[in-house]
């Protein structure tokens, strides 16, 4: 069994199903994949901030059967814990949304697996996820890939924590994730969980950028992420162009790579909208 950890609320249903059908149709493996997916309710700092709904859950689980009888896809609401450990904490209304802060409470989810991919939503694997997934980590806590920007602007070796292959047995034994948390919970940070989980590393794994690539698309490029980049043309600009936005996947980056995994993620959206509405 091959484990991946998403965080989010509803709006990151189209981001995981494009991601899980990039890692399904691109990986040519017989034995089984989990997908967890970490949730919460956070109405009371946005009202759209609502939890993965049973429904998107159960219907993520069958497309993912499909592929495989299986596999699983579980979402686990951690309201509680999260309001304990991150409610009020200066980083809540940090430069993204309060779910980033989720992956940092894995080590208090009980039944969580020793090996576990946490990925962003706003992925896609090109080749073979065991490409990443198959790394020893055996010796430290994560391994990782550097950040586009941050290995100019900030360090040589400042990661990006889209990607991070965790060997949670590690982390839990180094108090890592509890490290990270109490950062939070007292310092005003940058770039908040990224900031607090280098500043807490002990061990870690760098990565080729080929399994985090955050601006190009190349040929030997495993995962790409799709985060806000800068444009240079028609005039320098910032954007954040998602694989969910079909057309503009095709008219601002020219990708055709991912053609079929989007032409079936358009069929299956709208095969739920539908269900939705009947």
């Amino acid at each position: 069994m091959r484990n991946i950890l998403f965080c989010g609320n509803s709006k990151v249903f189209d981001g995981v199903l494009t991601c899980m059908l990039s890692v399904l149709k691109r990986t040519h493996a017989t034995d089984p994949f989990c997908f967890y997916i970490f949730t919460m309710d956070m109405t009371r700092i946005r009202p759209e901030y609502t939890p993965i709904s049973e429904d998107m859950t159960d219907f993520l689980e069958r497309v993912a059967k499909k592929f495989h009888p299986q596999n699983r896809v579980i979402s686990v609401d951690v309201t509680v814990l999260y309001e304990r450990y991150f409610g009020g904490c200066p980083n809540e209304s940090a430069y993204c949304s309060p779910y980033t802060l989720l992956r940092l409470l894995a080590d208090l989810v009980p039944g969580m697996p020793d090996k576990l991919l946490y990925l962003d939503a706003d992925i896609l694997f090109q080749r073979d996820i065991r490409l990443l997934y198959d790394k020893d980590v055996s010796h430290v806590e994560y391994a990782a890939a550097r950040d586009h920007y941050g290995k100019y602007l900030i360090s040589p070796d400042y990661i990006n924590a889209g990607v991070l292959l965790l060997n949670m047995k590690n982390i839990r034994r180094t108090g890592l994730f509890m490290k990270a948390r109490k950062l939070l919970q007292t310092q005003k940070l940058i770039f908040a969980d990224q900031s607090a989980i280098i500043r807490s590393t002990r061990a870690k794994m760098l990565l080729p950028q080929k399994f985090n690539d955050q601006k190009f698309l190349h040929k030997h490029t495993v995962v790409r992420h799709f985060s806000r980049r800068l444009f240079y043309l028609p005039y320098p600009h910032t954007d954040n162009i998602k694989q969910w936005e079909v057309e503009r996947v095709h008219t601002v980056f020219h990708y055709h790579a991912f053609d079929d995994i989007l032409k079936e993620y358009l069929y299956l959206k709208h095969i739920y909208e539908k269900r939705k509405h009947i």
